[in-house]
This record gives C-alpha cells, sequence and structure tokens, in this order.
C-alpha cells in the first residue's frame, strides 16, 4: 500500500489578512501594500514577501499613533518612538505585546520557536555596561554626558 500526503494548501496574503480579521485584529491598508493591525493597544506591520508568505515588519505599542518598538536596556525595557524619545514599559504593555505576538503567529500559521514563547523578546538591545567596554574607558551610567534614559526635556547630568 503507498500513502501519499496531499499538499499543504499555503494562503495568499490576501488570506492571510482575512484570517487576521476573523482573530479579532483591526487592519488598515498601508500605501506601499502592506497592512497595519491592532489590538489591545499593539500593533504591527505585516508585509508580504512575494511567495504568499507573511511577515511581520514592525511590532510594537501604540503611542500616540506610532508605534514604540521594544528596547532591553539591561535593566528596565523600553517602549522607543520613532524620533528616539523612550518611555518605560510597563507590565501591561508587556503582557499585551507578548499575547499580540502569539494571536498573529497563532492565526497566521507562523511556528513559534521556544525562545520567544518564554516571554516578551526585544530586536534591540542597548545595556549601560557594553557602551564604551571595548576601548577599556567605560564611564559609569551616572557619569556619562549623553545620558540616553533620562527623561524628556530634561538635561543630563555634566
Amino acid at each position: 500500500m503507498f500513502f501519499r500526503r496531499d499538499r499543504p494548501k499555503i494562503p495568499s496574503f490576501s488570506e492571510r489578512v482575512d484570517l487576521l480579521k476573523q482573530a479579532g485584529f483591526g487592519t488598515r491598508s498601508a500605501s506601499d501594500g502592506r497592512v497595519f493591525i491592532e489590538k489591545h493597544g499593539v500593533g504591527a506591520i505585516v508585509g508580504d514577501e512575494g511567495k504568499s508568505q507573511a511577515f511581520l515588519a514592525k511590532t510594537g505599542v501604540i503611542v500616540g499613533g506610532e508605534i514604540a518598538v521594544l528596547v532591553a536596556g539591561g535593566y528596565q525595557e523600553f517602549l522607543e518612538l520613532p524620533n528616539g524619545r523612550r518611555l518605560p514599559a510597563t507590565s501591561e504593555q508587556l503582557r499585551n505585546l507578548h499575547e499580540f505576538e502569539e494571536d498573529v503567529k497563532a492565526a497566521l500559521g507562523i511556528p513559534d520557536l521556544y525562545n520567544t514563547s518564554l516571554g516578551t523578546t526585544s530586536r534591540k538591545h542597548d545595556y549601560d555596561r557594553v557602551f564604551k567596554r571595548d576601548i577599556g574607558q567605560q564611564p559609569k551610567p551616572w557619569e556619562r554626558k549623553d545620558n540616553r534614559f533620562a527623561p524628556p526635556n530634561t538635561k543630563a547630568s555634566d
């Protein structure tokens, strides 16, 4: 006896966007063919690779109508807006971001890898302990003149 597997049907990009709508995501089309999706204060830009595969181009918490990406600061997670301003991430925002990524992967059929299933991961890291580490002149965080973690509209200490 010979068993033959049926070929899996790969949905088109528009079918994947419809799957996201059915999963409860709000969608908006962008001018470049990508789609902006959002749910529970978290948003992402979904693009098409050309092989009917969807990929997440940018994922983050929506702050003031913009997507703020997650930055690991070593001791705390930050949300960085496109203009460079950083805000501390709350536990609720991190939980919503993690659940959003899980829901998107489930709706699109993207495999969930082990390290991403453990918790929220960030693609950008900015640790103060590695600043100028390789040249041997690493200042203490409170001695730095370009304090990147200072609240907005305040001057860093000299």
